[in-house]
């Protein structure tokens, strides 16, 4: 099956019932858009309304609140690392990670290796578009790891030991703002077996990706979260309703972020769901008209079936149906009644298997239908012998 013959399978699956699975796809993306909509601006609006203090500042406003008592704030700061600020022998020799490529110090080290995926279709490549996309969800793309040492953001780096505050990660899924500082890009030596998942239209690697990212010490961050005093110490851990936690951004340009994005989620969700409405309420009309057609056309011919079964007893009456219950050559007995001769043909399918009286008893049935193929009948027709 080529590309070609995918997406023609795909667009009339989408356009089955006049474009009413369209609609109805059309008004799900529309909801999930108006959802993200009221989820940014609840976002928007509290980290609008949270306080912005120095980290010199969060030891007071703390120790002035109740005991136990936690509060959204945001804090800009240098990244630092925590034996810096113990003011004790650690101090001496501070627990940081070093970059393996670059040498720099930093708190958080993620190194990642991923195969990067060819495919070419030959002769043999027959497979389907939408299997090779779901199969490359499905496939493990490499490898990775992430090493990380506790860290703390200080208001001064040349003086660490005045005033910190530690991040708490555990728990935290938000992207951090890490720096690449390696990035290499290794080919991957072909094999017999890779000329083979070539041949058969299978994906084979072609490289080899190696990328390694550092949060620095001494990167200025911005964090956003719920602040608590441990033992005397400021802490800052994640907001999981929130989109950001470490941030280079400052307040003001994650608000103009927060705001421009409600903005297009508002309006491509309002486009979205007006093209929704447009085409389900055309494909309403399309099978409401069609629905009523079929329904004239049934009814049309349930008249005249009444008036052909009414022609045909008034025929019946004046001309009796002749009886041929005499003796009936072998296989000319009514499939229905089993003792009169077969007389009438069904029309259009034109089987002869039923007498007269028989053929109109089929015939005043709402669904008439040939006792042999099961095909709709017209009317039947007296078939008489030369």
């Amino acid at each position: 099956m080529s590309a070609r013959d995918t997406a023609a399978i795909v667009t009339q699956l989408a356009l089955a019932a006049d474009g009413a699975v369209v609609g109805v796809a059309l008004a799900y993306i529309a909801v999930r858009s108006f959802f993200k909509v009221v989820a940014t601006s609840s976002a928007l609006r509290r980290i609008s309304e949270a306080p912005s203090f120095n980290v010199s500042d969060l030891r007071s406003i703390l120790s002035d609140a109740d005991d136990g008592e936690t509060k959204l704030v945001i804090v800009r700061g240098t990244v630092e690392s925590k034996s810096a600020v113990n003011g004790s022998w650690k101090s001496l020799w501070p627990d940081v990670l070093v970059s393996r490529h670059s040498g720099d110090k930093a708190v958080v080290i993620h190194r990642s290796q991923k195969c990067i995926y060819n495919e070419w279709r030959w002769i043999f490549g027959w497979y389907p578009d939408l299997r090779a996309v779901l199969a490359r969800a499905w496939k493990e793309q490499g490898s990775m790891s992430m090493r990380t040492v506790p860290f703390v953001l200080v208001e001064d780096s040349h003086q660490p030991q005045c005033d910190y505050v530690f991040v708490e990660l555990d728990g935290s899924k938000h992207p951090l703002p890490l720096t690449t500082v390696h990035q290499k890009m290794q080919p991957i030596s072909a094999s017999p077996y890779t000329f083979l998942q070539a041949l058969f239209g299978h994906e084979y690697p072609v490289g080899l990706l190696e990328e390694e990212k550092i949060l620095p010490l001494g990167m200025d961050v911005t964090a956003v979260g719920i602040c608590s005093s441990r033992n005397g110490i400021p802490e800052i851990k994640s907001c999981r309703n929130l989109p950001y936690f470490l941030s280079e951004m400052t307040k003001d340009q994650m608000v103009l972020e927060l705001s421009f994005r409600t903005k297009v989620l508002l309006w491509s969700g309002i486009v979205i769901g007006s093209v929704s409405i447009g085409i389900l309420g055309y494909a309403i009309v399309r099978n409401w008209t069609k629905w009523k057609q079929w329904r004239e056309q049934r009814r049309a011919q349930q008249q005249s079936h009444g008036n052909d079964v009414t022609g045909s007893n008034t025929a019946e009456s004046e001309v009796p149906v002749e009886e041929d219950v005499g003796d009936v050559p072998d296989g000319q007995l009514c499939v229905i009644c089993l003792m009169r001769q077969r007389r009438s043909a069904f029309i259009p399918c034109g089987h002869l298997v039923c007498c007269q009286r028989c053929a109109l008893s089929i015939e005043r049935d709402l669904a008439p239908k040939c006792p042999v193929c099961r095909q709709t009948i017209w009317g039947s027709v007296r078939i008489y012998d030369s």
